[in-house]
């Protein structure tokens, strides 16, 4: 442990406060009043084994590696977020070691896949998809509440809506559940209506809502422009889309938030060169 002077992490009320003012803050306290909704309908003996082992296992990984890396402990906020996402997704019958070692791969991830400013990919997204074909695990997206009564949607709703205005990302939002159900309504119209039903359905309908609140809108994956937001949110839906119609893979929103990763990762390091090239800043990151 390092001594008071180098430790950054909420140790005071006053801190605290300050925290939980901020977006990581503020998405943790709503993923916890989620995540009590839920339990009253799944049972919170149910769902809190899986939940505790994905937070501490990633929270103190996160912790770890910041510390080598930094020199100083910080609070594993970040590494909190990913063990709660992963273990909200997965279904809770899953071994707890499932979703333990998914999230110490999404922190892991964070750490390694990286360009200058920021993580590469959706550290949550990333991790579900890589070790989807070790461990094969069933997605039912308890956390998005859709074994609650109708009404959860709203708590749903309004709670994503809340952080994603706070976190300025209402375009990729706005784009990304536009071409989302853009393009299944086109396919519900040109070809089977019935293969595509579920999508308007619980947990699908949940699950893009929850995906779109609280992974489509990550601040260090997701462009802050407006414009570019846009383009993030199309990219993810069409992405998404296509792993649907070709592989039908459980995964398939998070195969299309990882791609539309790499396109805002490129455009980043292009923005960084034109920042270089030109020795003033000609487009914000």
């Amino acid at each position: 442990m390092g001594d008071a002077a180098t430790m950054t992490m909420p140790a005071s009320r006053s801190g605290l406060g300050r925290f939980f003012r901020k977006p990581k803050g503020l998405l943790i306290l709503v993923l916890a009043l989620l995540v009590l909704i839920a339990a009253l309908g799944s049972g919170l003996r149910l769902v809190l084994p899986d939940l505790a082992a994905a937070m501490i296992a990633a929270a103190v990984v996160d912790g770890l590696l910041m510390r080598y890396m930094d020199g100083h402990w910080s609070f594993p906020s970040g590494g909190l977020l990913t063990g709660m996402i992963v273990a909200m997704i997965l279904s809770p019958l899953e071994p707890w070691h499932v979703p333990a070692v998914t999230a110490v791969v999404g922190v892991v991830s964070k750490h390694v896949f990286r360009t200058h400013t920021a993580n590469i990919f959706n550290p949550a997204a990333m991790a579900l998809v890589a070790t989807f074909p070790v461990f094969g695990p069933a997605q039912d997206w308890w956390g998005a509440l859709p074994e609650i009564t109708p009404w959860a949607l709203v708590v749903l709703g309004g709670t994503g809506v809340f952080i994603t205005n706070r976190v300025h990302k209402l375009p990729a939002l706005l784009a990304f559940l536009g071409g989302y159900y853009l393009l299944f309504t086109a396919t519900a119209f040109l070809g089977d209506p019935a293969r595509v039903a579920e999508i308007y359905r619980a947990p699908d309908l949940h699950a893009a809502l929850f995906f779109g609140f609280f992974m489509v809108t990550d601040p260090p994956t997701a462009p802050p422009r407006a414009r570019d937001q846009v383009v993030f949110g199309l990219i993810t839906a069409v992405a998404g889309y296509a792993v649907f119609e070709l592989v039908g893979a459980a995964y398939f929103l998070l195969a299309g938030l990882l791609v539309a990763n790499v396109w805002e990762a490129v455009r980043r390091v292009r923005v960084r060169a034109r920042r270089e090239k030109g020795g003033r800043i000609l487009d914000p990151v």
